[in-house]
């Protein structure tokens, strides 16, 4: 399951170097992390909610998920500081190629209504954000046993320097931008 990261040594890199001239191979950018990331705001009446997140954000990653608590109190949203609202995983070697590629192969082509994502979500330093609007897409989820249907963000961490940089490697990865 590992195609990717065989296609990023072999063909990737050598197109990376081939459009933007790389004269060192530590300077072609590679994939660094993947980090998922559920916001459940649910969870400050029910805490219930968050152990079926975390228990989708595992089933999907093949890793074990972290809670995320609240950095502030905020009365509005009715939040206190330390509060569990939402869980994470960030993803590294093996495992990230690994669900880069179910996502991109898999995940992707199986969202309703899909064109492409979103060509823009660069943050300027060459990493890409990603959201998905339903736990669902993937094949690992029983649709059964899913009490409620959850987004999450997946932000694409990379050496890039640039956007344009990252944006290439990404396309290079066969990720399904819009056109």
């Amino acid at each position: 399951m590992a195609r990717l990261k065989d296609l990023y040594n072999s063909e990737i890199k050598d197109a990376m170097v081939k459009k933007f001239g790389y004269k060192n191979v530590n300077e072609i950018p590679k994939l660094d992390k993947i980090v998922i990331n559920m916001g459940v705001g649910e969870a400050k009446e029910n805490s219930k909610v968050l152990d079926s997140a975390v228990r989708d954000l595992e089933i999907i990653t093949g890793q074990h998920a972290v809670t995320t608590k609240a950095k502030k109190s905020v009365a509005n949203f009715k939040i206190r500081e330390g509060q569990a609202i939402g869980c994470k995983v960030t993803l590294r070697g093996e495992k990230m190629y690994e669900f880069a590629d179910r996502l991109i192969n898999l995940a992707l082509p199986r969202v309703r209504d899909f064109r492409g994502v979103n060509p823009n979500a660069f943050d300027g330093r060459g990493n890409y954000a990603l959201g998905l609007k339903e736990q669902l897409i993937f094949p690992e989820i029983e649709f059964d046993k899913v009490d409620k249907v959850r987004g999450m963000d997946v932000i694409f961490v990379t050496t890039a320097k640039t956007d344009e940089e990252a944006r290439e490697l990404l396309r290079l990865f066969n990720m399904p931008f819009a056109k």
